[in-house]
């Protein structure tokens, strides 16, 4: 997320440092779902065309049942040749964070930096590093993470287990993989599977479930375990959704408990305060389920960066004047973005608990009711539209 937002920030001409805790770039998992909304974003910003090279247009959703076997729902993307409809790709996180970071200034982004502290210094904040330098700042921007402690610091709770376990893989064939470039996905029986190309020769895939306290102890403790767990678990997938696991590599999992923010701590906690805000997993983070973690993380980068643009619109201003209207424009970054997230973070959560439910009333209404309702909340999510960047 902070890469995505100090591009915004250096194109609008304000000076920015990235706080990186690692040693490098760091990239935890293989692959993102970028919807419209994404690549509006992106686009926004200039880097779009950058990454739709080598990453295909998908054309559609399709949704199977693993109790019956059957097809429940099909939307397409576009449907009729005249629309050019709702663009989703499946890209490789490392080309993400490669087209971002090139497009800043090589003193944008400070390595190993872990910030341990925050510290109030009349309009300033303190930042207090994990090697003992200090950082003073007019504007902090929390966009690290799940554990992010600029939310702690501004009083959110901490993410909330929602009790289901996550696994991803990223598989690379030698020829083509023969799959439809479609998201599939696949639930029932208290598991959801998802199989997304990347083009014709990489396949991203996740698989969610909810584990005993003893399977998710020893999936924890060995991942020499994820990848039979998961083929245990998928004994009646066709045999070319099959194939993508298989070929994964051991060291190719990744596994994690899956989190997110409450509506209650989204709508009563404080997104900013003063002249700090978060954003990204660090504001709202959420299940996989509709794929709009990283999407809605752009949205933030863009919507900031503007609101921001106004407030150093004139730098020459007293520095009270400007502290003030810093603070403005986080509080209007706020009312902005955050009945965003609660509407994508509760429907994410939503439809993760109706698609991994095992009890026969819910398996009924998912697969004979609720179908085309589900399948549409991806497309209605991916309709936003975060709006440009402005020049002041």
């Amino acid at each position: 997320m902070c890469h995505k937002l100090f591009i915004h920030t250096h194109r609008l001409g304000i000076r920015s440092l990235v706080l990186e805790s690692s040693d490098n770039l760091r990239v935890t998992g293989f692959s993102l779902s970028l919807w419209q909304n994404a690549w509006r974003a992106l686009d926004a910003v200039g880097v779009g065309d950058k990454l739709r090279h080598n990453h295909r247009r998908l054309h559609g959703i399709v949704t199977t049942s693993l109790v019956t076997g059957k097809q429940i729902a099909a939307k397409p993307f576009k449907s009729t040749e005249n629309q050019e409809g709702i663009e989703i790709r499946c890209v490789q996180r490392t080309k993400v964070l490669e087209v971002l970071v090139n497009e800043l200034p090589k003193e944008t982004i400070r390595y190993c930096s872990k910030v341990v502290a925050i510290e109030e210094s009349g309009f300033y904040k303190i930042l207090h590093l994990a090697d003992g330098t200090t950082i003073k700042t007019k504007v902090l921007i929390g966009c690290d993470g799940v554990n992010s402690l600029v939310a702690k610091w501004l009083g959110f709770k901490e993410p909330t287990f929602t009790g289901r376990f996550a696994i991803r893989g990223f598989a690379q064939f030698e020829s083509n993989h023969g799959l439809e470039l479609k998201f599939m996905q696949f639930f029932g029986k208290g598991v959801r599977v998802g199989v997304v190309p990347c083009n014709e020769t990489q396949v991203h895939w996740f698989f969610t479930c909810v584990p005993s306290s003893q399977e998710l102890k020893e999936l924890k403790e060995d991942r020499a375990k994820l990848k039979p767990f998961v083929l245990k678990n998928l004994e009646n997938m066709p045999s070319a959704v099959r194939a993508c696991i298989e070929i994964t590599n051991a060291d190719g999992f990744l596994s994690y408990a899956l989190r997110y923010r409450q509506a209650w701590d989204l709508m009563m906690g404080n997104v900013s305060k003063g002249n700090v805000c978060v954003g990204g997993d660090a504001l709202h983070p959420m299940t996989p389920d509709l794929g709009q973690g990283a999407c809605c993380a752009l949205e933030d980068g863009i919507v900031l960066a503007r609101c921001l643009a106004e407030a150093f619109s004139n730098e020459k201003e007293e520095e009270e004047v400007q502290f003030k209207k810093i603070e403005e424009s986080l509080k209007k970054y706020t009312k902005e973005r955050k009945w965003r997230a609660v509407d994508v973070t509760t429907t994410a959560y939503m439809l993760g608990s109706i698609q991994q439910a095992e009890s026969k009333l819910v398996t009924f209404l998912r697969e004979n009711i609720l179908p085309a309702f589900m399948a549409g909340q991806y497309l209605k999510k991916a309709g936003y539209d975060c709006g440009k960047l402005n020049r002041y």
